[in-house]
């Protein structure tokens, strides 16, 4: 059976930059500059729940506070490396992918925006 520790050697084998939330969580952030806004938030969450339904088969955008985060569950008993990685890429390819429709609802902090 695989274990926190586990998942930890993988995020360091793969250079990748990690948070622990809570046992059993963690954070992996690709880029923590996209702030949600403050108004029209309505056309952001239809945007993402269609994004849900039709590009994350595994996983699912979500906001945190004031950010727009991407979430995987995955089963700890089996999960091995290549699986991992695969969850790693597939996160990858959703911000590359959807950038340039997500782009469009990004506040710059400069415009005072505040994080949560």
């Amino acid at each position: 059976m695989k274990s926190a520790e586990d998942i930890e050697a993988y995020l360091l084998r793969m250079g990748i930059a990690q948070e622990t939330i809570k046992p059993g969580i963690w954070l992996v952030k690709i880029d923590g500059s996209d702030l949600a806004p403050k108004s029209g938030r309505e056309e952001l969450y239809r945007t993402l729940l269609i994004l849900n339904t039709s590009e994350m088969v595994h996983g699912a955008f979500g906001l945190e506070g004031e950010t727009v985060v991407i979430v995987h569950a995955l089963e700890l008993e089996n999960l091995d490396m290549n699986e991992f990685q695969a969850v790693i890429d597939d996160m990858s390819l959703a911000v590359a992918k959807h950038h340039p429709t997500l782009s469009r609802f990004h506040v710059s902090a400069h415009a005072g925006a505040v994080a949560g």
